[in-house]
C-alpha cells in the first residue's frame, strides 16, 4: 500500500470513506496500511481528476506575441493565426503547452485532449510541438492529441496527405471542421476522408461542427449520418454545434434524434462561443452555444471544454473546469440542483466517456488519479470556485495547496 486518503468524499458516492491506492491504482482495502502514506481529505469533496476534452494547445498563449484581434470576430483570428503559424517552432510550441498543462494540473485536470492544427502552413509542427510537451508531462499529465484539419481538407492542398502523416506520427484522433469547405458536397467528402483515415487506424473522430452563426449549416446531420453508415456509434465527437441553436424547433429536433442514433458526444465551449458568435448581431444578441439542456434531455452524452487559452479567438482561459462550468451554468441556464449536478458529470464522467476512459473512477483498477476540493458538494465547489487542495495523478502527490505555484511557473 502506498497511498490511503482518509474521510474522502468521493462525489456521487454517497457515503465518506477511505481509499487506498497501490502501484498507482485504487485498490481493495487491505488487512493493514503500515507503510503508507496517509491524506486526510476531512469529508471534502473528490474528483477522480478533471478531464478537459477540448483544448488547442498548440495555439495557447500566442496571444503575448502577436498582433490583437481588432474586430473580435472568427476570421480575423484565423488571419492572425496564419501570420504566427509560418513562424512556427516545435520547442516553442512545447514550451507554451506545457505552460498551459501544468495550468491544468494545478486545478485539478489529470487528461487532456487536445486539437492540434494541420494544414499547408504550419505542417506537422503544431503536432510536433504537442507531442513533446506530451512527453515532457507524460508523468502528470495523459494526453490524446486529435489530428485537426482547421483550413479544411479540400480546401487546403495538401491537407489531406498531411492528416494520413499525422496519424502515422502519433496523433491518437481523427480530427474534423467540415463546415469550412466551399460547398456541401465538399463537407460531406470531408467528413469520409475523415471516415477512411479513422478505419485505417481504427481511431476515434473528433470534429468542431458547424461553428457559425449560420443556421444553414448542416454539417452535423451529415457527421450523423456517415458515423452510422460506418458503423463508429460512440466513436465520435462533435464540437461547439453552434448553429444547431439556431435551426427552427423541427429540423432541430429531428438533427437532434440523427445524433442519439449515432452516439455521438457532444462538447459545448461556452466561453469562446459566447465570445465569439452572435458578436456583429443587433440586439437581441444570440448566445452562440449548442442547445445543451436539450441535447441531456434525449440521454445524449454532453461535455465542455476550455477550447481556448489566451489566443486570437479568447483572451482569457487558464484551463479551470470549475471556472467553464460555471460559465456554461449562465450560458446554458443550468441552475437547478439536479442541473448543477449535471454540470459537474460533464466535466467528470461525461468528459470522460468523450474520451473512452476504460480506467476512470474511484473503483479498484482504476488509476488513482484523485482531487480534493475545499467543498462540501458540487454546487459549494462550482460556487466558491474551491480550491483544490491535493492533486494526485496515478497514485503520486503532485499538488497541494501549499506548494502550488503560479501556472507559468517553468521546469
Amino acid at each position: 500500500m502506498d497511498l490511503i486518503v482518509k474521510n474522502a468524499n468521493p462525489w456521487r458516492d454517497g457515503e465518506v470513506r477511505d481509499l487506498y491506492i497501490a502501484d498507482g491504482r485504487f485498490v481493495e482495502p487491505p488487512d493493514g496500511g503500515d507503510g503508507a502514506e496517509v491524506i486526510d481529505a476531512a469529508g471534502r469533496l473528490c474528483v477522480a481528476g478533471f478531464v478537459e476534452p477540448h483544448i488547442h494547445l498548440d495555439k495557447a498563449l500566442i496571444n503575448e506575441d502577436v498582433r490583437p484581434n481588432v474586430s473580435g470576430t472568427l476570421d480575423e483570428a484565423i488571419e492572425i493565426i496564419w501570420e504566427r503559424k509560418r513562424a512556427y517552432d516545435t520547442e516553442e510550441i512545447a514550451a507554451r503547452a506545457g505552460r498551459v498543462i501544468r495550468s491544468a494540473l494545478a486545478n485539478g485536470v489529470t487528461r487532456i485532449r487536445s486539437h492540434v492544427d494541420v494544414d499547408n502552413i504550419g505542417a506537422l509542427r503544431p503536432l510536433e510541438g504537442v507531442a513533446e510537451a506530451r512527453r515532457r508531462h507524460a508523468d502528470v499529465m495523459d494526453i490524446q492529441i486529435v489530428a485537426f484539419p482547421q483550413e479544411g481538407i479540400l480546401r487546403n492542398k495538401g491537407a489531406e496527405e498531411l492528416m494520413w502523416q499525422a496519424m502515422e506520427a502519433g496523433a491518437d484522433v481523427v480530427g474534423g471542421m467540415p463546415f469550412n469547405e466551399k460547398r456541401p458536397e465538399d463537407s460531406a467528402r470531408h467528413i469520409r476522408i475523415a471516415f477512411e483515415i479513422a478505419r485505417k487506424f481504427d481511431a476515434d473522430i473528433d470534429m468542431h461542427v458547424d461553428e457559425t452563426d449560420d443556421a444553414g449549416a448542416r454539417t452535423l446531420e451529415m457527421l450523423a449520418e456517415q458515423t452510422l453508415e460506418n458503423g463508429w456509434q460512440g466513436r465520435v465527437t462533435a464540437g461547439h454545434t453552434c448553429a444547431l441553436a439556431g435551426y427552427d424547433e423541427d429540423y432541430a429536433n429531428a438533427v437532434i434524434a440523427l445524433v442519439r442514433q449515432a452516439g455521438i458526444h457532444m462538447i459545448t465551449n461556452p466561453a469562446t462561443n459566447l465570445m465569439l458568435q452572435g458578436r456583429l448581431d443587433a440586439q437581441p444578441k444570440r448566445r452562440g452555444i449548442t442547445r445543451v439542456k436539450e441535447l441531456l434531455a434525449e440521454g445524449i452524452n454532453v461535455s465542455f471544454g476550455q477550447d481556448c487559452v489566451e489566443d486570437t479567438f479568447y483572451p482569457f482561459g487558464r484551463v479551470d473546469p470549475l471556472e467553464v462550468g460555471l460559465i456554461a451554468a449562465h450560458a446554458a441556464h443550468m441552475s437547478l440542483p439536479g442541473e448543477i449536478e449535471e454540470l459537474f458529470d460533464m466535466q467528470t464522467n461525461a468528459a470522460a466517456r468523450v474520451m473512452r476512459l476504460d480506467d476512470y473512477g474511484f473503483a479498484p483498477g482504476c488509476a488513482a488519479d484523485l482531487v480534493i476540493l475545499d467543498a462540501a458538494n458540487a454546487a459549494e465547489a462550482l460556487t466558491k470556485q474551491a480550491a483544490r487542495n491535493v492533486v494526485i495523478k496515478n497514485g503520486q502527490i503532485i499538488v497541494t495547496n501549499e506548494t502550488k505555484q503560479d501556472w507559468r511557473w517553468t521546469p
